[in-house]
């Protein structure tokens, strides 16, 4: 047995012999942290920590006798050789958002057995699902165990990075506004508390920034609300008393991250509190007294965050000029040391990548960890190289980068696909079905408040007329200097719901992609906003929405099979390719010119 093995079977034993001391049976570790986060401080990597699978999304069940990892169809291939040999199961579902932990839960547990789940890191409406499915099954749902606490000896603390403002000129709209705003919902709904636990819906809210969570500048903190003024609980330190005073003018006092709880029972019996049922957790529900009103519907910040103004969208047009100004300084540079020979691997696209961004003006980090993938790598869409693990750019081939950056004024995320060697016709032949249908989705014209699951066909379809299809998203909404995920809105095969309306303004990636397992992968992405579209017919069918792509960088051409283009989408492609030219050519000179020049030559 080796080492990783060895170490992950000790971490499950551990895990049973707390479910044994606590009499109960089995333990659910979901991932997700008290402000059910995707991406997670280290303190709640008790998922990985304790199976070795390093996917940013999965559940693990630990029974006294199996343990499984339940994960979607973008972390198959990781999984599985993360997985190898440490005797956990992996049960691949069909999304993220499915339930099939909790019929598997069902199956292996006997009535009047009893589940441990930490109430503290289970969504409300996740809780209300779960509950319901262990009732009918006989099951004890038991919301009061950490596992982790007693399981995971060492295990991180809280995160102690400072919190910052984000200022003007980039933070177009004032933390009083955005109050006044939030305050205007909650009055609609007749509530006079709101209680808030996303980070991101917080740092919005209040114009604030940190580096509690790797990529995302959003700190650890909750937001009690009401009429007159707010209260953030956060770890103590972490906010100056520069930045408290200001936030005093504003109505809002610091308290100490723990006491969130006790707000919450010490509320009045006359209050009545609105809170997202998935946003906020049990375990803070629960501190909730039984005599005050609950309203459940999404926070209202988590709408307004989503619809990018006019001012802020001006920045991320800005952002994006600067992002793609970097990806054609490394592209240079990388297709110079290709031409020469150079030792190249994966890692080097990560290294060099990240010191063209560092150089451009705003820049404050990257916004998730560099995807880069070359042949069979690139067909695991959360693949990352890491340096016990990783492939040399030699040979023929297709290497696959996804990368983006946090600027101030805005958000990248951007997937491309380039040509090593000799590209064959059945891998230009993928690229080529890929890039039609972002093409397709890219010029989708729609009624405003469509739903964008229901756009996710645009894109798909051209993959869907060759039998071929992809198993993520086809988009997620991107926060403004903030998440590189963020909603309401989806665009992909998930069941719509009102809150995915799309409205002007929303910021959405737009990423189809095809991948042949142990061969190559393909995706293409960029980013598109939400802008008003006019017809002829003067808005007597309703607005319409169209997307602006945002998005600045060539799309190579060297990989398209153009007995497949129809001449509207060379059109497309060429008229884009004007614009990256256009936007990108004052901000370059020397080789990075010459080679955006040269990528951008209409076909």
């Amino acid at each position: 047995m080796d080492t990783r093995t060895a170490t992950t079977t000790l971490r499950i034993e551990r895990i049973r012999d707390v479910l044994r001391a606590a009499g109960v049976h089995a333990a659910l570790i979901p991932s997700a942290d008290p402000h059910l986060s995707e991406y997670l401080p280290e303190r709640w990597q008790g998922r990985q920590w304790a199976s070795g699978f390093t996917g940013s999304m999965g559940t693990l069940v630990v029974t006294l006798e199996r343990a499984a990892i339940f994960a979607d169809a973008r972390y198959w291939s990781s999984a599985e050789k993360e997985l190898a040999g440490t005797g956990i199961e992996l049960v691949k579902i069909a999304s993220g958002a499915a339930q099939t932990h909790v019929d598997w839960i069902a199956e292996h547990l006997e009535k009047g057995q009893s589940l441990a789940v930490d109430g503290q890191v289970l969504g409300l409406a996740a809780a209300g699902q779960l509950r319901a499915a262990m009732d009918r099954a006989g099951i004890r749902m038991r919301a009061d165990i950490d596992v982790m606490q007693t399981a995971w000896e060492g295990r991180p603390g809280l995160p102690e990075a400072p919190v910052y403002e984000h200022l003007p000129p980039q933070a177009v709209v004032s933390r009083a506004e955005k109050l006044a705003h939030v305050r205007a919902a909650m009055s609609r709904l007749g509530a006079t508390h709101h209680f808030i636990s996303t980070v991101d819906d917080i740092a919005w809210l209040l114009n604030l920034r940190g580096a509690d969570v790797d990529y995302n500048p959003v700190f650890l903190a909750h937001v009690l609300l009401d009429a007159q003024g707010a209260r953030i609980f956060v770890g103590s330190g972490k906010i100056s008393a520069e930045i408290g005073a200001r936030l005093a003018a504003d109505g809002v006092q610091v308290a100490a991250y723990a006491d969130a709880p006790a707000a919450l029972s010490t509320l009045p019996a006359d209050a009545v509190l609105l809170v997202d049922p998935r946003r906020v957790t049990l375990g803070l529900r629960e501190a909730v007294p039984a005599a005050v009103r609950v309203i459940e519907a999404i926070n209202p910040s988590t709408l307004a965050k989503s619809r990018k103004t006019m001012a802020e969208a001006r920045f991320v047009r800005e952002a994006m000029a600067e992002d793609g100004a970097a990806m054609c300084e490394f592209y240079a540079r990388w297709e110079a040391a290709l031409a020469s020979c150079e030792k190249l691997s994966e890692l080097t696209v990560d290294e060099w990548l990240t010191e063209a961004r560092t150089k451009r003006a705003g820049f404050v980090g990257l916004s998730f960890p560099t995807i880069a993938g070359f042949n069979a790598n690139g067909a695991m869409p959360h693949y990352r190289a890491t340096a016990e693990s990783h492939a040399q750019i030699e040979g023929d081939g297709l290497l696959l980068i996804d990368s983006g950056a946090q600027y101030l004024g805005g958000t990248t995320d951007i997937t491309r696909v380039w040509p090593v060697g000799t590209v064959s016709e059945a891998q230009k032949r993928d690229y080529t079905l890929v890039l039609k249908g972002m093409i397709g989705l890219s010029v989708a014209v729609f009624p405003r408040g469509t739903l964008s699951p229901m756009l996710d066909s645009f894109a798909r379809l051209p993959l869907w007329q060759a039998g071929l299809d992809y198993g993520h998203g086809t988009g997620h909404g991107v926060g403004y200097f903030m998440n590189v995920h963020e909603g309401p809105q989806s665009i992909s095969k998930a069941v719509p719901d009102a809150h995915m309306a799309m409205e002007p303004g929303m910021i959405t990636s737009n990423e189809p992609g095809l991948y042949r397992t142990g061969q190559w992968g393909v995706r293409i992405e960029n980013l598109v906003l939400n802008v008003p579209f006019n017809t002829v017919e003067n808005g007597q069918f309703g607005d319409m929405l169209a997307f602006e792509t945002l998005t600045l960088c060539p799309i190579d051409t060297r990989c398209i099979d153009m007995r497949l283009m129809r001449p509207d989408e060379t059109a497309w492609l060429n008229s884009y390719h004007a614009v990256v030219r256009e936007r990108l050519a004052p901000k370059l000179s020397g080789a990075a010119l010459a080679w955006l020049n040269e990528r951008t030559e209409a076909i």
